[in-house]
């Protein structure tokens, strides 16, 4: 942690002082969140939880965060668009991940039928952590980039407010004047909105596809408003709604209640546990239509696991960013070490490696949505379980990334204010929307810091382990 905080952390009536401003901060800002146990209605809501102090980020890995954003856009969108690509790179996935599969093949269905969607969104967030290594110098590694229902724009959004009102009741004023703006509700409307207009028609509105349970409600509310305050009507929908009541015309233009729809904007959808039959016939019906579907399943597709480890083999961004260098050099520069577990000589190697080593280690399966990897013993099991069966390419492995701890106190409604050793990992949000084969937008729209303790391997905010934090840039 920065050194200025070093006197506030020893200092307990400071901190209690602190926290009851903070929590009072974090509610009149909107930093909210539906409770546990009345998930689907507003009567009782709590504050999202949040480090009581902003967090210290080096500045040199900030800048290089947001440098290599616009290229990272320009990435996902053109592997969106290499279909060879992704049916080389997804060939021994797609033979064990059931998930994949299915994705897959509404890929392969919507372009032999032809794509009626004509006009492009990508809304995605590449998160780093620190890493620390063996030199002790800190290096922005990539942990992974989100290309479907990237959350927590809106609450971020209202969170550098409340850290600043904290650092000047602590008496520290000048600090608080250096925590930066932060928008990236207004930026990821920015890009719904483009694509609504790009779409051609007034009428038109936009459709949030949301979970059957809405926790984070608010903070989709802070990107839908931004859409309400530039006069874009918005609906709430479920994948079941979408199959009760969705259809298609004879341009495939896709209507919800006799209302026609511009835009898709996926909250939902990345996890298999959601899918009955019904919901993959709403998804088919989706993104056979003519909507801006934020991702479609192409977008989707390329932000799996298996793409990212494979995007980091030699030679693999020269064939799919030919004539820009220096987007490639950036974008290696913040690569860890990925390895695939396909059968072959390189899988087995790579297998016994990690069974050898566990700690060096991450194995990532197929999944988005926080706590689905696997560290230390529970590595060594499972690997040690399929290390001979073709299950084991629906896995990836990672170096493990090894930041430097730092002390701060994690606000949780109902639990005691305590002292945490901490890590965080940053995240930027990317827009981008395409037309044709023209790109008209592409921006970096904003960040989200998230700090959890060193005893939580994985997991995000929404998973409850980590907690909204800002960047103390140092």
């Amino acid at each position: 942690m920065a050194a200025a905080w070093q006197d506030v952390v020893r200092d307990p009536a400071a901190v209690r002082e602190a926290a009851a401003v903070a929590v009072d901060a974090a509610l009149l800002a909107g930093v909210l969140m539906r409770t546990g146990e009345q998930p689907n209605a507003s009567d009782v809501v709590n504050y999202a939880p949040f480090t009581l102090l902003p967090s210290a980020v080096p500045r040199a890995l900030f800048e290089q965060a947001y440098a290599v954003q616009q290229d990272f856009n320009l990435l996902v969108d053109a592997v969106s668009q290499n279909r060879e690509f992704l049916e080389q790179t997804l060939a021994s996935t797609i033979k064990v991940d059931d998930f994949t599969a299915r994705l897959f093949r509404i890929y392969k269905q919507v372009l032999e039928e032809g794509l009626a969607q004509t006009v492009f969104l990508g809304i995605n967030r590449s998160d780093y952590m620190f890493d620390c290594g063996l030199e002790g110098t800190a290096a922005l590694r990539q942990i992974e980039i989100n290309t479907i229902a990237a959350s927590f724009g809106g609450l971020t959004s209202r969170t550098a407010d409340v850290h600043r009102l904290v650092l000047k009741v602590l008496g520290k004023s000048e600090e608080a004047s250096q925590l930066l703006p932060n928008n990236p509700a207004k930026g990821l409307a920015l890009g719904i909105a483009k694509a609504w207009e790009l779409y051609g028609s007034q009428r038109a509105v936009v459709m949030f596809l949301v979970e059957d349970v809405q926790r984070n409600i608010f903070d989709q509310r802070c990107v839908e408003n931004e859409l309400w305050n530039r006069n874009i009507r918005v609906l709430r929908k479920r994948f079941r709604d979408v199959f009760e009541q969705g259809s298609l015309d004879a341009s495939r233009r896709l209507y919800m209640d006799g209302q026609e729809v511009a835009v898709v904007y996926y909250r939902e959808g990345y996890v298999p546990q959601v899918y009955d039959e019904q919901n993959w016939e709403a998804r088919l019906l989706l993104e056979r239509s003519r909507a801006v579907k934020c991702p479609d399943i192409a977008t989707q597709l390329a932000g799996t696991k298996k793409v990212q480890q494979e995007l980091s083999r030699q030679g693999t961004l020269e064939k799919l960013l030919p004539g820009h260098p220096e987007a490639i050099a950036r974008i290696r520069a913040t690569f860890a070490g990925l390895y695939s577990l396909d059968e072959g000589e390189e899988g087995d190697r790579m297998a016994a490696a990690a069974i050898a080593d566990p700690d060096r280690f991450v194995l990532k399966p197929q999944r988005e949505g926080g706590g689905n990897n696997l560290y230390g013993e529970e590595l060594r099991e499972v690997l040690g379980k399929i290390k001979d069966s073709p299950e084991r390419t629906s896995y990836i492995l990672m170096d493990k990334i090894k930041p430097q701890p730092s002390l701060n106190y994690l606000l949780r409604a109902h639990s005691p204010l305590q002292v945490s050793e901490c890590i965080s990992e940053l995240g930027i949000f990317g827009v981008y929307v395409r037309q044709g084969r023209e790109l008209l937008l592409n921006e970096a729209a904003g960040h989200l810091l998230r700090t959890k303790a060193i005893e939580h391997a994985d997991g995000g905010v929404a998973a409850g382990v980590a907690v909204l934090d800002t960047p103390f840039l140092v």
